[in-house]
């Protein structure tokens, strides 16, 4: 069974970019939610095996979704890999406080992602 990827990046274009970079390359498959609550709610109802969340959308940002997803049992063990252009000292100080798997700056080469993803999570491609 292929690898399941769940993307919560409230931009459409590029979230399909990402979608389409990660298929390409690569067996696994993947969802879009646009916003943290349909993200959520998709991670908490079908089964992944990682996560791809950005950090700054307007409903939720990616620190309260983030919150949820490692508090519900159902969620709590998935990997999360940050997907956000915050890079300043200040951003790098709170995500080593939080439990997850990566970060993968924006902008990112669209040809590379998928090894990025690969290298952190330790999956074949």
């Amino acid at each position: 069974m292929p690898n399941r990827i769940l993307i919560i990046d409230d931009e459409p274009d590029l979230s399909e970019i990402v979608q389409l970079a990660i298929e390409c390359f690569t067996a696994w498959q993947t969802d879009i939610a646009y916003t943290g609550e349909e993200g959520i709610k998709q991670a908490t109802t079908e089964q992944y095996d990682a996560i791809l969340l950005d950090i700054s959308m307007p409903d939720m940002d990616g620190f309260q979704v983030f919150e949820q997803l490692h508090s519900h049992p159902k969620t709590q063990t998935i990997p999360i890999i940050l997907l956000t252009a915050k890079v300043q000292p200040n951003d790098r100080r709170r995500f080593s406080s939080m439990d997850i798997a990566g970060i993968i700056t924006k902008p990112f080469a669209s040809e590379t992602i998928a090894a990025e993803i690969a290298s952190i999570l330790g999956w074949k491609m």
